[in-house]
């Protein structure tokens, strides 16, 4: 243990003798008066013998919320108190969540017992990104820094590597991200002493995981020869890895916001392939109202049935092919109410005529006009990928023309179309909180959802209309009182309702 020597000055480091990781840790909990988790415990254990046993490569996988990066910024700070003399490099998917392990254990050695023997003399020797610990001798590189994956790291030297979440949807949704994420991770090797330690921490988010135990098509896998340490949410018998914070009730609310797939690969550390993948249109709930505008309030309100709805998202993805060929150019309108129920409300698979005088691009923007006048659509955002890149511009021009008070947003899609379409459905049909009109569901809509197979096998099958939804749903909905405003003056003054009938013909 350690020889405290006088209240005023820190004792010698050949005072001081090592304690294990364990007890570092329930020192630290003891002093914040909180207590130590079981698979907290089993963390502090398990890296505490790698340590021992000098095991140097490491994978800790560990559920979304489980705390894993607080116990290893405790192992960080161990580590400079058994050894000041060390040097370590957190890497993050970005700078800032680096950043956010280093200050935690800044945090640590200020107030840790055990640590008093590392705090540095001077201010000078702390930053936001990095800090050194009181150590013998100098060096030319802090006791600890913070790079995100994409930084320069050339030229650093470290005795352990802490790779913190590299993997994240940024860095892994399309197979080009995951070749780059390997070939930044490549940097480590030379960036590491001989002998010293990379401890990778995360939780998948793809099937091809640098986390996976096997590679793809026999390969090896990224991380062959790692020890791993694997702690799921639920155990086999179903039974909370964290019973105290991740209850029944908070674990079965979960599994409905996000999605089986999502709360299996995040939650249970099992990603499901993309190709097994099914949308079922039968989780959708049917629904006959229509919307009706209603004056009262000083404002405007936007009525579903008896329901009122509290904001709006529409999604363009064009196309300018022939009618009946290539892609269909579709735009979806869904609404939300204050339970977070989503209502989709049209899906307009939009054409134009090839001999009608005007040219495709203004015939389609002219429709989506007419579309946002009929809904009371406060913002449509379009997707500006490849030829949709000048309609924007063209779309203002048209809803100026048509005097429809109606924004318009840009946005690039940058996430794959399968895992845009999955991240975005998938988790409210689970939670059956996707209302669809009749119309819609009379269209072909259900029919492009139930024909949907992720991958190569789903080619040929249009899934234009799922893209749009999935779009409606990733965007940021609007909020319907203070973007209606604007329409109070079109109306006639004094209280009532309005109804606007926005049916369709099934």
């Amino acid at each position: 243990m350690m020889t405290t020597g006088s209240a005023d000055e820190p004792p010698r480091m050949s005072d001081v003798e090592p304690a294990p990781f364990p007890h570092f840790l329930w020192i630290w909990n003891t002093l914040n008066n909180t207590g130590t988790p079981a698979h907290h415990r089993r963390i502090a254990r398990w890296l505490d013998v790698k340590r021992s046993s000098n095991e140097t490569r490491l994978l800790l996988m560990c559920f979304r919320g489980a705390g894993k990066s607080t116990v290893v910024g405790l192992y960080c700070a161990w580590l400079l108190a058994t050894d000041p003399a060390l040097r370590l490099i957190v890497l993050s998917a970005e700078t800032t969540l680096a950043s956010k392990m280093v200050r935690s254990v800044r945090q640590i050695i200020r107030r840790h017992p055990l640590c008093r023997h590392i705090r540095p003399r001077g201010p000078s020797e702390w930053a936001a990104d990095r800090f050194t610990v009181h150590r013998p001798g100098a060096g030319r590189d802090p006791s600890m820094l913070a790079r995100g994956i994409t930084a320069n790291i050339t030229g650093s030297r470290a005795d352990v590597v802490i790779v913190d979440d590299v993997e994240v949807p940024n860095t892994s949704d399309t197979a080009t991200e995951r070749e780059e994420l390997r070939e930044r991770l490549a940097e480590i090797e030379f960036v590491l002493v001989p002998g010293g330690t990379t401890l990778f921490i995360g939780t998948p988010h793809t099937e091809d995981s640098i986390y996976a135990d096997a590679g793809r098509d026999g390969a090896e896998p990224y991380l062959a020869g790692f020890a791993r340490l694997r702690i799921p949410l639920l155990d086999g018998g179903g039974n909370s890895a964290w019973p105290d914070r991740f209850t029944p009730a908070t674990i079965a609310a979960m599994q409905r916001r996000v999605g089986p797939r999502a709360f299996g690969a995040q939650m249970q550390l099992e990603p499901q392939p993309p190709q097994d993948a099914r949308l079922d249109p039968q989780a959708m709930v049917r629904y006959d109202g229509e919307l009706t505008l209603h004056a009262g309030n000083g404002g405007m309100v936007l009525r579903l049935g008896e329901t009122q709805l509290v904001s709006a998202s529409c999604f363009w993805d064009p196309a300018f092919g022939a009618p009946d060929k290539g892609d269909h150019s579709v735009l979806a309108a869904v609404f939300t109410d204050a339970e977070g129920n989503h209502y989709l409300h049209r899906v307009a698979y939009m054409t134009h005529d090839p001999k009608g005088g005007d040219d495709a691009a203004t015939q389609l923007c002219r429709q989506v006009a007419m579309v946002a006048r009929e809904l009371h659509l406060p913002s449509v955002t379009v997707e500006n990928n490849g030829i949709g890149r000048f309609l924007p511009g063209l779309l203002r021009a048209e809803m100026a023309r048509a005097r429809v008070p109606c924004a318009v947003v840009e946005r690039a899609s940058t996430r794959g179309k399968t895992e845009r379409i999955l991240g975005a459905i998938e988790p409210v049909l689970a939670a059956r909180r996707l209302w669809v009109h009749r119309a819609v569901l009379a269209g072909k809509f259900a029919a492009e959802m139930r024909e949907w197979r992720p991958g190569p096998s789903s080619k040929g099958a249009h899934d234009d209309a799922l893209d749009a939804v999935a779009g409606c749903l990733l965007a940021e909905p609007v909020r319907l009182p203070r973007a209606m405003a604007a329409e109070r003056s079109g109306w006639r003054g004094g209280g009532g309702a309005y109804g606007a009938e926005t049916g369709f013909t099934p």
